[in-house]
């Protein structure tokens, strides 16, 4: 039997490396970024239920087009930071679902191969990362900019999303950080630091997450070539 899926969305973003735009709701031919995002995973057949965490007063007054989107889509309220937001919208999230994934709202070309590998892993009740190899020369330095070390970057993965896990994994874990007051750099960091184990599975080079202006224009060629939408 297919599992119960969630996703959860964290998209309180204030748009800070933006000039104050909410990359959510910026436009790629014609669409915010949010929807593209959210898209594969309203066709998914095994997602039941989607939470968006919009900042506050989006949330109580929502874009049109998304409060009417889908009967599955819970909006909540988020929280300061991403983690506040990601604990937030998992509190909405029903006792029934078998795996969560939690996924950006400015990555928005997700592929369903890439959304079944990290479901297909947390169905056996581990947690699953999206990542790529490391392709550039990686180094650490120390306060004064100089290099300390040259990690092995055959070992190195760059993290995406989604990530996914068993319900009750990511949950515990989010509530076990908010009572020790620890934040995570991602969701998986948290459950690894609780003794969760967590694999990761193939991502894709495609899967950018819209941060700079100049991604925006990266984003817009992808999706053109992907729908043959014209120049």
């Amino acid at each position: 039997m297919s599992p119960r899926v969630a996703v959860v969305i964290p998209a309180g973003g204030a748009g800070r490396r933006m000039g104050g735009i909410r990359k959510q709701y910026l436009e790629l031919l014609g669409e915010p970024v949010l929807l593209h995002t959210l898209r594969p995973f309203l066709e998914h057949p095994a997602v039941t239920y989607i939470v968006v965490a919009l900042p506050a007063d989006d949330a109580a007054d929502p874009p049109p087009w998304l409060r009417a989107l889908d009967p599955r889509l819970r909006l909540v309220a988020g929280g300061q930071e991403r983690g506040d937001s990601v604990h937030r919208a998992l509190d909405a999230v029903p006792d029934s679902v078998d795996v969560v994934l939690v996924h950006d709202a400015a990555r928005p070309l997700i592929t369903r191969e890439v959304i079944d590998r990290t479901i297909r892993i947390a169905a056996t009740g581990v947690g699953a990362v999206a990542a790529i190899p490391v392709t550039d020369t990686l180094k650490a330095v120390d306060d004064q900019a100089q290099v300390v070390a040259t990690p092995d970057r055959a070992r190195l993965r760059r993290a995406q999303t989604p990530q996914a896990f068993p319900r009750r994994l990511i949950v515990d874990a989010y509530r076990r950080a908010a009572r020790d007051g620890v934040r995570g750099t991602d969701d998986a960091s948290l459950v690894e630091r609780y003794g969760g184990r967590v694999l990761v599975v193939e991502g894709s080079p495609e899967n950018l997450k819209v941060t700079n202006p100049e991604d925006v224009i990266v984003a817009e060629a992808l999706l053109r070539a992907r729908t043959g939408a014209a120049w």
